[in-house]
């Protein structure tokens, strides 16, 4: 069986060969162009633009709709058209149109027509002379875009409101606009044997480990992908690969949470055409932190930090505990909750933890609903789930009131951390199938398991449940609660130091 399904297997599917072979440009302006048109074929929006430019054939090769018209006109044909007391021979000729005539200032000299294809196809304008074994490209790039805008997932009180776009070069202007130190890095990786996606490892040399930074850009390099096209195609070759329903890796939306991080020492990974960063290493407590934390007074983000622990806890326990006390351990109710729970439970046809697991995934589907729904009609597809689809239920006998309360409970704390909320909605179904069967007893294993997950070392010698494993007593200052800034901008924190 095994056999016949690897062939089915083989049979809808090719491996992607890499090919890493490069074609040197040639002097012949018409074997150069033949050869991108082979490449290219039929595509309507490539233009080819020849002329002459002193005794030399020139062709200008630009993808319409990535390059900004007026620029390509402006910039880089008039002045080049125009130019007068050029070299004679083409190699010089090229070489001092780009030092001398073109006002641009995106300039780069191309060895291989593989490199001048990857250019044509990001933006900018390649320029070919008929006896120069070399092109110069252009950079004019003019690609429709989305205006920087408000962060959609991570909304702030009192924080900046912008987030990262889907423009790479914007994404990293972001960056230096809140960090205007040369520490500061940016290197850019290409990741994809067809894609040819940028990927951008941002990090500040004075604080990033350079094992780390290493570690991730060696990861990134022999990512063995076809194409990217998001940054989840990087997670798991960032990540150790091994199970586990905690990441050890971060996401954000925010330009300042990313300079926040990289001041501590951690790299961001930028991907071109994302709106989200990637964040390595990443350590589980981040997950209960905001930017607004960090904006408010100490006191009250105490309080703000400790309601989402409770939230969470609530979100991933609490269906579990209630299967369990119904099937289980009802002593530990009082005897007037215990009556009213018991009469309730009576009517539905179905055992607690089939209802309680009934009535879950009904709340996923709604979700899921309303979330891939136009934004005009998923309010209704929520405002009917939930109540009309809810309140029919109990009127029908075949869902408990007190269900519904505890769903409704875990459902709106699930949402008060919503990095973790993939892994709360599956811990949630696991918790209720363990406790109908084994009651308290085996959703304490089951707690234990996951502390010992958390434990672990993550993929950058970093413990997932740093600074509390091992214990950090000087990282506390910024875990449960928060100190003074007085006290807590002297001296910064470096995620190297809680390594094991």
């Amino acid at each position: 069986m095994f056999k016949k399904l690897k062939f089915n297997l083989d049979k809808i599917t090719e491996k992607v060969e890499s090919s890493n072979s490069e074609t040197p440009i040639s002097d012949s302006l018409q074997y150069n162009i033949s050869y991108l048109k082979e490449k290219f074929g039929d595509s309507f929006d490539i233009i080819y633009k020849y002329s002459d430019v002193g005794k030399s054939k020139v062709c200008f090769v630009m993808a319409d709709g990535m390059c900004n018209n007026m620029l390509v006109v402006e910039q880089i044909m008039r002045p080049i058209l125009t130019a007068e007391k050029l070299p004679s021979e083409p190699r010089k000729m090229l070489n001092y149109i780009s030092a001398n005539v073109v006002a641009g200032i995106d300039q780069s000299e191309t060895q291989t027509l593989e490199k001048a294809i990857t250019d044509v196809l990001s933006g900018l304008v390649v320029f070919f002379v008929d006896g120069a074994d070399l092109c110069w490209s252009y950079g004019v790039q003019g690609f429709p875009k989305r205006s920087i805008d408000d962060a959609q997932s991570e909304i702030q009180e009192k924080g900046a409101h912008e987030g990262f776009t889907e423009c790479f070069k914007d994404n990293v202007a972001l960056l230096r606009r809140r960090i205007r130190s040369p520490v500061l890095k940016c290197e850019v990786i290409e990741v994809g044997e067809t894609s040819k996606t940028r990927v951008c490892v941002c990090y500040m040399s004075d604080r990033a480990k350079p094992k780390t930074v290493k570690e991730i850009k060696s990861r990134l390099k022999n990512a063995k992908l076809d194409m990217v096209l998001g940054s989840g195609y990087l997670r798991p070759f960032l990540e150790n690969g091994e199970f586990s329903f905690f990441s050890s890796l971060g996401t954000t939306e925010r330009p300042d949470i990313a300079c926040g991080e990289m001041n501590e020492g951690r790299v961001i990974i930028l991907t071109d055409g994302t709106p989200f960063a990637l964040i390595a290493p990443y350590i589980f407590i981040e997950n209960f932190q905001t930017m607004d934390d960090y904006n408010m007074r100490p006191f009250y983000v105490a309080f703000i930090r400790l309601l989402k622990y409770v939230s969470f806890f609530t979100a991933v326990f609490l269906p579990g505990i209630y299967v369990a006390l119904c099937t289980f351990h009802q002593e530990v109710l009082p005897i007037s909750m215990l009556y009213d729970m018991a009469i309730q439970e009576s009517i539905t046809p179905f055992p607690v933890m089939l209802e309680t697991i009934f009535i879950h995934f009904v709340y996923e589907i709604v979700r899921e609903a309303g979330l891939r729904m136009p934004k005009s009609v998923g309010h209704a597809v929520s405002i009917v789930g939930g109540l009309v689809i809810g309140d029919a239920a109990v009127s029908a006998g075949l869902v408990a009131a007190p269900m519904l309360i505890v769903v409704a409970i875990s459902a709106i704390t699930s949402f008060v951390v919503p990095h973790l909320y993939q892994s709360v909605a599956v811990l949630r179904f696991l918790l209720m199938v363990i406790g109908g069967f084994f009651g308290f007893y085996g959703i304490v294993i089951c707690f234990c398991v996951l502390l010992v997950d958390l434990c672990k070392d993550g993929p950058y010698e970093v413990s997932e449940l740093s600074p509390l494993a091992p214990f950090a007593p000087a990282a506390m200052r910024d875990t449960f609660m928060r100190l003074d800034w007085r006290k807590l901008g002297d001296r910064d924190l470096r995620i190297q130091n809680m390594e094991k």
